[in-house]
């Protein structure tokens, strides 16, 4: 064991990595580097005043229920409390009493409450000789039973989270809070601004914002545990503690896998979507009355681009593959040196990376076929549902605009063409048609449509099937045994892969320089806002920021990024100084930080966070939010 140790010593963390568990916190590691120390009852209240809500994070800011959000969280909301008269998204939404406040029906938050370590419970379901089929019914069965009797007891949601793929379960309590109703969000064009094209970037000039409160018995929520609005301007250099509720991350992947998704699967989803993403240019160029429906795919297609590319560029970087490389080496001579675990455990990267050689040749006809068909065609998307059986006949909608519709077919059946009849049955599908003949035919008849779809669901299941063959099931194992063995190797030491459970993650405040080699600040202002790109398409303020313009003091910082490990599910978290007072809110990452998923790194990747400073000027001077700015507690600096 002490060869272990001795490896274990060279395995440091990566700057300030880490989506920690709130009961396993590296408070030590902190208080050597920033000279802070972090207290349990610091972490407790972060905790106890961070939310999951709308698939994202939040905080509760005032004893009385005010909760802070993202605005593009709660569009379900705003488009519900929409009528013929308000359009809540567009023009924004402000309600100066209490008995203005909207109810958003179906939104729930929930705060953990309780954390306990139920490990031995659920291992002790299942005997060491236990057949592994067998073995995971009986701990599922244990998790539910669990889970019921501490329901029973709490009268809410209690959740058995599975960490370190197994090497340890921690039972979840949580009060939900079901009546939530909207107090403030601003127009789409300021939370939203510069839409996808700014999206997973920075610099960016974003009030993403959205401010709930939470009633119980139909009163205010009395919410003990809240976040201060912070009495100081956050700097460049200030530590900073977020919490939130991150989507799941791929940090047990094998460098196998990584390189993988670097010469092969990224580069042709990249390659897929630069197609698409010309043939509607063009399609816009020739047809100018079309703009507004080639605009409204363009959005979706452009940003499965942007995140595709943002990865791809990450893995390019070869320090990211080699660091990992070296990490998992040192690992596997870890593993090796361990006598509990030895060479049979070390075998899971040789099987990963023979599986994903493989796989490598089948991975066109699985993108195309099966994983991404048609990509921004809605017509094949329904008809696929249909045939799947996951919509009813009555589902399948008139073309928003048949001759986009057509080109993106045709381009779809082009793609397939090329494939050859070895993988799909392209003859029969085109019968005796060019591509674009065959998609005007599909996109004019539902029957046609319909068809087409039939036709490739054979091929499709057949590529899912041999898909999870050869690297679904193994991904998945050895995924979890290489999180087991860090766990056995690192214990406490180590944090688990993100689970959308809640999370606590620390940083500084730091610009940086982007891989065009541009210096990036730390703060964006509100003066970029009305300088970015003229003002013009996605970038035109709303008329009352136009009339606001003067009063606003335009070197505010309306935007600032961190070091903060952020992710999906992150967005709407709260992000506090050292006195636990908030200085944040979180609504993105950049373009650098899409490659956390796999590994992180400080030298570029940013979480993105709209500034209190900002949230204040916008609310005193442009929305005139004065009741609302008095029970936060905001005051100018």
């Amino acid at each position: 064991m002490h060869r272990v140790a001795l490896f274990l010593l060279a395995l440091p963390l990566a700057a300030d990595d880490g989506t920690w568990l709130f009961n396993q916190f590296p408070a030590e590691t902190v208080k050597q580097k920033y000279n802070f120390g972090v207290s349990p009852g610091f972490l407790d209240n972060l905790r106890l005043a961070s939310v999951r809500v709308a698939g994202g994070s939040g905080a509760f800011v005032s004893p009385n229920g005010l909760l802070l959000t993202n605005q593009h969280l709660i569009t379900g909301c705003l488009s519900k409390l929409s009528d013929s008269q308000h359009d809540f998204i567009k023009d924004g939404f402000y309600a100066p009493t209490r008995e203005g406040e909207l109810a958003c029906p179906g939104l729930e938050a929930s705060v953990l409450i309780a954390m306990e370590d139920v490990t031995k419970q659920v291992k002790a379901a299942a005997k060491d000789n236990t057949p592994a089929a067998q073995a995971l019914q009986q701990r599922n069965a244990a998790i539910a039973r669990i889970e019921q009797e501490c329901a029973s007891k709490l009268h809410d949601r209690c959740s058995v989270v599975k960490l370190f793929s197994g090497g340890r379960y921690d039972l979840y309590q949580y009060k939900t809070y079901s009546d939530l109703r909207l107090v403030f969000a601003p127009e789409n064009d300021l939370a939203f601004f510069g839409r996808t094209r700014d999206s997973i970037t920075y610099l960016r000039y974003g009030l993403d914002i959205a401010v709930l409160r939470a009633y119980e018995n139909g009163k205010p929520a009395e919410t003990t545990h809240f976040l201060k609005w912070s009495r100081e301007s956050v700097k460049e250099d200030d530590v900073v503690f977020s919490a939130g509720n991150p989507a799941p991350t791929l940090r047990s992947a094998t460098s196998a896998q990584l390189t993988f998704y670097r010469d092969t699967q990224l580069p042709l989803t990249v390659s897929r979507l630069q197609a698409r993403i010309k043939t509607l240019g063009d399609f816009a160029a020739q047809n100018p009355k079309s703009r507004d429906a080639v605009e409204s795919v363009l959005s979706g297609v452009l940003a499965g681009y942007k995140a595709s590319a943002g990865l791809l560029i990450g893995l390019r970087d070869d320090r990211l593959v080699a660091r990992k490389t070296n990490f998992e080496g040192k690992i596997r001579r870890a593993v090796l040196a361990d006598s509990k675990l030895g060479a049979d455990a070390n075998k899971v990267w040789d099987d990963v990376s023979n599986a994903y050689k493989n796989w490598t040749p089948y991975e066109k006809p699985y993108q195309i076929i099966e994983d991404q068909p048609a990509p921004g065609s809605a017509l094949f998307r329904a008809a696929r549902e249909i045939v799947r059986g996951s919509a009813p006949d009555s589902s399948y909608p008139a073309a928003a605009n048949e001759a986009l519709e057509i080109a993106l077919v045709a381009e779809y059946l082009e793609e397939l063409k090329n494939l050859g009849d070895k993988e799909a049955p392209v003859k029969t599908i085109l019968n005796g048609k060019s591509p674009m003949e065959a998609a005007e035919a599909a996109v004019k008849s539902t029957d046609a449509m319909l068809r087409l779809a039939m036709l490739l669901e054979e091929p499709a299941r057949r590529l899912h099937k041999k898909h999870d063959d050869i690297i679904g099931s193994l991904e998945t194992s050895a995924a979890e045994k290489i999180a087991q063995y860090r766990f056995k190797l690192f214990g406490a030491s180590d944090y688990p892969d993100a689970t959308g459970t809640p999370r606590v993650k620390f940083g500084v405040v730091k610009g940086y320089i982007d891989r065009a080699g541009v210096a990036m600040p730390a703060k964006s202002s509100f003066g970029g806002l009305y300088y970015r790109n003229g003002n013009q398409g996605p970038y035109q303020v709303p008329q009352r920021w136009v009339d606001a313009k003067g009063s606003l003091n335009l070197s505010e910082a309306l935007d600032f990024v961190s070091t903060c490990d952020i992710g999906g599910g992150d967005p709407g978290s709260p992000a506090v100084n050292r006195a636990g007072e908030l200085v944040g809110i979180t609504f993105d990452g950049n373009l650098e930080s899409l490659p956390d998923v796999y590994l992180y790194s400080d030298e570029q990747a940013r979480a993105v966070h709209v500034s209190v400073d900002g949230i204040f000027e916008a609310l005193k001077k442009v929305y005139k939010a004065t009741t609302l700015l008095e029970e936060l507690g905001a005051r100018p600096r």
